[in-house]
């Protein structure tokens, strides 16, 4: 008699309610997020399902290998596109292969960078365009990865956030890309300024404005810096994602935020409460400090909710 032992490895995993297992499963398979390579496993009520990257709620499990199945390179999908981790052309060819969805396989050279926050991409597999279309939460977005950031991980952050939004809120997005946020909280706000510096971006955004039916949202090409020259009132919520400078413009969000008003922060940080001192120097408290995502080894994207004076 053969006995197969089953071979198990430590991977990161999320816990859920068996019952909301498989609808999570299918999300995580939309994002690309899910170890296809490892088992789904049961503890008790809940389902442990592996991972491919730490994310909020994430815990260190062990799970088993899945026999027979195709282990594909690590990889994020944006749309119908997948940006692989390393330059596999063999690899590249087998996600395209294996998910119908995708039109394009890229790969990043490099980080995010420069005023404009692009990236440089080559294309492995597929199509040869960085030009999709994301969509989240009954949105569509038109997205050029190499024209304008866009981050498809943030977007339970965007939900978060049109969470805590009132009615009638003015809200601020000052480095609004192709308008995700923009356009999610203008579900509920009164009026939502979207600022970027980006000329490209800007473009993307209005084509996201038209196609989404979103007409409280006001699009500005301008300089963060130069916003409170610009309009004549204060704002009740404002949004900063510029995790990797986002610090050098927060004296400027403070001008900009009524008192009372909130501000989320999003920074790169390598320790716990990294801007915490600055924050209270500027006369915030921070109500909230949380992981977004990692980023790279020590280091990770934490948004602060900060209230501004009184």
């Amino acid at each position: 008699m053969i006995h197969v032992v089953a071979v198990t490895v430590g991977q990161w995993g999320i816990r859920v309610p068996a019952r909301e297992g498989e609808t999570t499963r299918r999300s995580l398979i939309d994002e690309g997020a899910l170890d296809l390579s490892l088992k789904v496993r049961r503890d008790g009520d809940w389902l442990l399902l592996p991972l491919l990257d730490w994310r909020e709620g994430a815990e260190q499990c062990t799970f088993e290998q899945n026999p027979g199945r195709i282990v594909l390179p690590r990889h994020e999908l944006v749309g119908g596109i997948a940006i692989i981790q390393e330059r596999d052309i063999e690899g590249a060819q087998k996600i395209l292969d294996s998910r119908p969805s995708l039109h394009t396989i890229v790969y990043a050279i490099g980080e995010v960078s420069g005023e404009y926050r692009t990236r440089e991409f080559e294309v492995l597999a597929g199509i040869p365009t960085t030009r999709t279309e994301v969509i989240e939460y009954g949105h569509r977005f038109h997205v050029d990865l190499a024209a304008a950031y866009f981050s498809a991980r943030l977007s339970s952050e965007r939900q978060r956030i049109l969470r805590q939004t009132g009615r009638h809120e003015a809200v601020l997005d000052m480095f609004a890309g192709v308008g995700p946020f923009a356009i999610t909280l203008s579900d509920r706000a009164g009026l939502v300024v979207a600022c970027d510096l980006n000329p490209r971006a800007v473009e993307l955004m209005l084509e996201n404005i038209v196609q989404n039916r979103t007409w409280n949202v006001l699009p500005v090409l301008a300089d963060a810096r130069r916003l409170a020259g610009i309009f004549p009132w204060r704002f009740d919520r404002i949004v900063m994602n510029l995790p990797l400078s986002g610090t050098e413009f927060l004296p400027e969000a403070f001008r900009l935020c009524k008192d009372g008003g909130m501000i989320h922060f999003y920074s790169l940080v390598a320790t716990d409460g990294e801007h915490r001192e600055y924050i209270r120097e500027l006369g915030g408290e921070v109500l909230a400090e949380r992981v977004v995502r990692s980023y790279s080894p020590g280091q990770w994207h934490a948004v602060y909710d900060v209230r501004v004076g009184g």
